[in-house]
Formats: C-alpha cells, structure tokens, sequence
C-alpha cells in the first residue's frame, strides 16, 4: 500500500494511526459529517459522525491496555473528479502492550470519499465478512 502520492490511500494510513493510537478525534476527522457506516457489529448503520463517534470511544475504550494494528491489502481505487471509492482487505490485530498479538481477524471494507475543502472524506463505510453456506458462520479469516 505504499503510495503517499495517492491521496486515498493516505486516509487509509490515517485511519491506520488513529486507530493504533485510539485517537478518537483523529479518527472521526477522516469521516464527513453526514457519513453513513454499514459496520459488521452489533448496529444496522450508523447514520452520521455523532453515532460514529459514539462507536469509536465504545471501540477505543473497550481496548484497555491493548492496541490495534490494521493493515490494509490489495488497496484498489477509481477516482473521479470529486469522487473516489477504494476497496481492500483489513486485517485487525490485537496486540497487548508488550506487541504481542491476541487475536486477528480479516474484513473487507469498500470506502466511497469525497474531496471537499479540507481534503478527502468518507462518506460511505461498508465491511463485510462472507458467511460459509454450511454452517452460517462468520468467515473472520481470508
């Protein structure tokens, strides 16, 4: 993913810091106000920044000690004008305070983003993790 010259893949660098440093307002920063968020957890959609906000400091909090690493892979992106959707696979890695890792787990995540005045914001989130046939379970790893 190293391209800094690409400004979408910039977000996803600044998405992987803030959530590396559980910085809330790092975080929220990259999304517009009015963003809609299809997450896998626990809600059907977040429906502006103030419902994401709410889930990052649940997110963050929850972590104690622990910090998350996420890498991205296969970052693709079309940019149009003031338009740009990027699709990757995430990786999600619990590591305690010593590094170690406690847990993992794979997502894909598409972002549509649109330039506005302060640079590219995400308007639209969505993750997702396919689901075997048999068994109806949740596919948390590539």
């Amino acid at each position: 993913m190293n391209k800094p010259d690409n400004p979408i893949l910039q977000v996803l660098e600044g998405y992987q810091g803030a959530v590396l440093a559980k910085d809330v307002d790092a975080f929220i920063a990259l999304y517009d106000r009015d963003a809609v968020i299809f997450d896998m957890w626990g809600t059907w959609s977040y429906n502006g920044i103030a419902s994401w906000r709410a889930m990052a400091e649940g997110w963050f909090g929850s972590l104690g000690g622990e910090r998350v690493i996420v890498n991205f892979s296969d970052a693709q992106t079309v940019v149009a004008a003031d338009l740009a959707v990027v699709h990757a696979f995430a990786t999600y890695q619990a590591v305690n305070a010593d590094g170690q890792e406690l847990r993992s787990m794979d997502n894909r995540l598409t972002m549509t983003l649109r330039q506005q005045a302060d640079g590219w914001k995400i308007v639209h989130q969505h993750t997702s993790s396919p689901i075997e046939g048999g068994t109806a379970q949740v596919m948390f790893k590539r």
